[in-house]
């Protein structure tokens, strides 16, 4: 019976004697249980590859390798630094220029991480060296470490002033799953919630004081809903789209204001001056507009044409000359308004309150006046107004 001395490859301490039999596949095989690795070749003392069991003599001692070249033991004693070399299942990482040590076990914990399959299947990966023994990988040193320490305590510790879109890319890259799973819940945490409250006075007022006169300012979108905009001078303002929703704008100064396919529904807009704005399409549905002046001596017209103002009080508004044209006014109250010369072809005045009205030169072609009500009109109302 023959027997040898096992060592790993490139150490000649904590060796193995074992019985040579059977096969070389055989003596591998004990080879990997005795030193805890994978041993895949094995070479003389000289650095020769044994491919025959019938080579090996009694006594030989013999360098057990996972695949890697034979690396003598007297020469690789220590490093060009002068250090001793720590034992083979230690790793130096050259990640980016910045050197990293940890063991191959602890790669290998994500056993489907591109990590892992480096260190793991040598000859497949052909890793480069730097002239340390450090294995060379270009990637970034900064995103790296969070990785590393994951993989020594697996929690995600990420320290002040890191990326974490960066990180959460070099997770993927090293196909480290449940990592990149934890870090896209991590940003999604801190991204900032989207501050949809409704503008208030106080802020608005901050804004108007710190806008030049002759700017415009630009309020479209923006959400005001059920703020206190009464009396403030509101004059030439972007509100296009705001959402206006049961906003006081009672007394407020919207002259030449946009307010086109705004949301007024439920506003109150009693006595407010509108001389020739603009409510396209807006919505104004249940608002209160009492004693509004649309009315513009220059002769400036107020455009609500396409808006939805049912069931709206408008009760003793100046309207001369207004566009109402294919607006719906159901059941809304237009009592004692000036609608002189106003535009009402195609309006829905279905159950609405005339009654009171100077409706004179009025164009009501087309306009649906069921159930409206006309009484005590100021001015008699012709057939050539309403017929098409």
């Amino acid at each position: 019976m023959r027997r040898v001395t096992l060592f790993v490859n490139g150490t000649s301490k904590n060796g193995k004697v074992v019985a040579v039999y059977g096969t070389l596949a055989d003596l591998l095989s004990v080879a990997s249980n005795k030193l805890g690795i994978k041993a895949c070749n094995l070479y003389n003392g000289k650095g020769g590859l044994i491919d025959d069991i019938a080579l090996i003599r009694d006594d030989d001692v013999l360098y057990v390798s996972e695949g890697d070249p034979f690396v003598d033991p007297q020469n690789d004693i220590r490093t060009t630094d002068g250090l001793p070399r720590a034992h083979t299942d230690w790793l130096t990482l050259n990640i980016g220029g910045r050197l990293f040590t940890t063991t191959r076990t602890l790669v290998s914990k994500e056993p489907e991480s591109m990590l892992a399959h480096m260190f793991r299947e040598k000859d497949v990966w052909g890793n480069k060296q730097d002239e340390r023994g450090a294995y060379l990988i270009d990637r970034s040193p900064e995103y790296f470490e969070p990785i590393l320490n994951y993989l020594r305590h697996g929690q995600l510790i990420i320290n002040e002033g890191i990326n974490l879109l960066g990180v959460l890319e070099e997770a993927r890259f090293f196909g480290i799953e449940q990592l990149a799973d934890q870090l896209e819940v991590a940003i999604k945490n801190n991204q900032p919630p989207e501050d949809h409250s409704p503008i208030s006075r106080k802020e608005f007022v901050r804004f108007l004081l710190a806008t030049p006169t002759k700017s415009e300012l630009r309020c479209q979108g923006l959400n005001f809903s059920g703020a206190d905009l009464s009396r403030l001078d509101l004059r030439y303002i972007n509100f296009k789209m705001a959402n206006l929703s049961r906003c006081n704008l009672t007394h407020a100064n919207l002259c030449c204001s946009n307010l086109e396919r705004a949301d007024l529904s439920g506003a109150n807009l009693d006595g407010a001056n509108l001389q020739g704005v603009k409510m396209l399409c807006s919505n104004a549905e249940g608002a209160s507009l009492k004693g509004c002046n649309f009315e513009d001596p220059s002769g400036l017209k107020a455009n609500l044409e396409g808006a939805n103002l049912k069931g709206v009080d408008m009760e003793g508004s100046q309207m001369t000359g207004i566009n109402l044209r294919v607006a719906t006014l159901k059941n809304a109250k237009l009592k004692n308004c000036n609608l002189r010369g106003a535009t009402l072809a195609g309006t829905d005045l279905e159950n609405c309150d005339l009654s009171g009205c100077d409706l004179q030169e009025a164009n009501l072609r087309g306009s649906n006046v069921k159930g409206a009500i006309f009484e005590e009109m100021l001015t008699a109302l012709h057939m050539s107004q309403s017929v098409r």
